[in-house]
């Protein structure tokens, strides 16, 4: 028996963390690797990883799948079952949610040819339960954040305050980013990232925009005193698509903070909420227009006990604890199920 997996060139980082991560630990790769990263090189070694794969895997292996693996899930499922294989399907996005390219029917009826599935959270283990999967599902928690960067050593009492934001920066996912700057009293938000609307971003007080930073760069070097974590159209919710999203996802957001050493504020109604502050790892807010009053309830006791939690935290993603602990898991109920 081995655990196995299909390195795929991808330019996604929490992918390619769970692939060093398999890497670091000993299971098998059984893909194959053609060219460059462009497009045509990732399909045809896609394809040819598939059509290889029932020579390759063997009796009572564990095939680890992270999903969306396109149009091959299916038959990588299929193929290791008639190998007599076994299937764990690390959740990374859902089709339904994600620019709803699948319909919930059709993501549950692909589901369910796994053998165990390690979901984000619990409120995304009860919506897959809820559409029909009868799947045995364990829970990540948060995603790990591998790194070998050092955050800034954290200090209370900055004026303003310094709330940082990075990621996509354009209308379409993060349209509450251009009425924010009316609701930042005493406080400014640092935001790093492409697609702004510059033309725009100029007329700000508050919001002060330093262009794209290179990850580990951000965690070595970005100044402020939390992160924000935060999608959709308005500043009340977090509404439309990305920010529905959110009540069942773990954005990977959340975990680049954390390794950066920033303590986070998130959604109340997000999925991660309880996560975060049963692991006192930041604050949950209903609206942003509550930012400065419920930074203001925040003292230096509270704020330096929140990035002690932080930098604790900080440590097991970067060891990629939450992953190995979750597919350990995920084994463990496959065996006492067989």
């Amino acid at each position: 028996m081995m655990n196995c997996y299909l390195k795929i060139i991808s330019p996604n980082k929490a992918k390619n963390d769970i692939d060093e991560l398999m890497e670091r630990d000993g299971f098998r790769n059984l893909s194959v690797h053609i060219g460059s990263k462009g497009k045509v090189s990732v399909f045809f070694s896609k394809l040819f990883s598939v059509i290889r794969l029932p020579f390759v895997l063997h009796k009572d292996d564990v095939l680890l799948i992270q999903y969306p693996f396109k149009k091959y899930y299916t038959a990588l499922c299929r193929i290791a079952h008639m190998k007599n294989a076994s299937t764990v399907t690390l959740i990374h996005d859902l089709g339904t949610f994600r620019r709803h390219k699948l319909t919930a029917d059709q993501e549950i009826e692909r589901l369910s040819h796994t053998d165990s599935i390690i979901v984000h959270n619990g409120a995304m283990k009860d919506w897959l339960k809820e559409h029909g999967c009868k799947v045995r599902m364990c829970e990540l928690g948060i995603f790990d954040y591998l790194s070998y960067s050092s955050p800034l050593h954290r200090h209370f009492g900055h004026n303003p305050r310094r709330i940082v934001y990075a990621g996509a920066l354009g209308l379409r996912k993060n349209a509450f980013l251009y009425d924010l700057d009316k609701c930042l009293d005493g406080c400014v938000l640092d935001i790093f990232g492409r697609g702004l609307d510059e033309n725009i971003a100029s007329k700000w007080h508050n919001i002060h925009y330093h262009g794209y930073l290179e990850s580990d760069k951000f965690i070595e070097t970005v100044d402020g005193d939390w992160g924000l974590v935060w999608d959709g159209d308005s500043i009340d919710a977090c509404s439309g698509n990305w920010g529905e999203y959110l009540r069942i996802n773990n954005p990977h957001k959340t975990s680049f903070y954390i390794c950066a050493g920033l303590p986070v504020i998130i959604w109340n109604q997000s999925a991660m909420s309880k996560f975060i502050v049963e692991n006192k790892l930041g604050i949950c807010v209903s609206s942003l227009s509550e930012l400065s009053e419920a930074l203001n309830h925040v003292g230096k006791e509270e704020y330096d006990e929140i990035c002690a939690s932080v930098e604790a935290f900080r440590k097991k993603l970067v060891d990629g604890y939450f992953f190995r602990e979750a597919f350990a898991d995920a084994c463990s109920c496959m065996a006492k199920r067989n």
